[in-house]
């Protein structure tokens, strides 16, 4: 089954996909971000307030009936609200908390690690490698480059080359969910896989300001047998939603 990812980042409700019987192959629950407050305290936050904010309590619950529905739930880190170098700053700290995280939401089956700051490749690559002991292969994690750094080896907003990443744990990654925000076209997925990337793990990664979706995706499911999916950023901004996920899953399921 191909993959149809949401990004969630503005909690409206999911009542109207639960009852047309649309949903995704996957939430991603936006984001995860590190810091210290006025006091110096270390905190994680999802957005502006902690995760287990009551503010959160609709959300989780509706996420939960998501994934009892056979959607994977994922957390996403980082992003334009940054998130990295605090957490490599003081790793056994930070990581702590995010794998409470985990502990209090269970269903949540993996990460989408979008990082758009500079950190070391080392320490990315450790972070790979503990979510996988701690949670197993079946943990999913992806990433989240933007289209030109997968499409000519240069390196991305965090700084470090992503087939150096591949190189050193492509195994463990299960999609590369890549913004073609700007460039979104079958011209420019090509590009990424006349680089050396496989259609299976390259996501097709769009938001609002893009014409001709859906057939630019049939384009691509036509032109790579093994094309494996598409995300949106995110939920909220996504019109008709309804209707939209309905087209573009027949689409993909064709």
């Amino acid at each position: 089954m191909k993959q149809l990812i949401l990004y969630y980042q503005t909690f409206t409700s999911l009542k109207p996909l639960f009852d047309n019987n649309t949903l995704p192959t996957h939430i991603q629950i936006s984001s995860i971000h590190f810091g210290k407050d006025e006091n110096n305290n270390s905190y994680i936050h999802l957005n502006d307030h902690p995760p287990n904010s009551p503010i959160f309590d609709s959300m989780w619950k509706e996420i939960e009936m998501s994934y009892n529905l056979g959607v994977k739930i994922k957390l996403m880190i980082g992003g334009a609200g940054l998130a990295f170098q605090e957490m490599f700053s003081n790793f056994d700290l930070y990581y702590g908390l995010l794998k409470n995280v985990f502990k209090l939401h269970p269903y949540i089956c993996g990460v989408d690690l979008d990082i758009e700051e500079n950190v070391d490749l080392n320490d990315v690559i450790k972070l790979v490698n503990i979510l996988k002991t701690d949670f197993g292969n079946e943990f999913l994690i992806s990433f989240a480059p933007v289209a030109f750094a997968l499409q000519k080896n240069r390196t991305g907003m965090g700084g470090f080359l992503y087939n150096d990443l591949m190189n050193a744990v492509g195994d463990k990654i299960e999609n590369l969910n890549t913004q073609f925000y700007y460039d979104f076209s079958v011209e420019s997925y090509t590009e990424v896989i006349q680089n050396g990337y496989k259609p299976s793990q390259v996501i097709l990664g769009m938001t609002q300001n893009n014409n001709n979706e859906f057939e630019i995706v049939n384009d691509l499911c036509k032109k790579y047998k093994d094309f494996n999916g598409i995300f949106f950023w995110e939920l909220a901004l996504l019109d008709n939603s309804v209707e939209w996920i309905k087209k573009m899953k027949d689409i993909l399921d064709e």
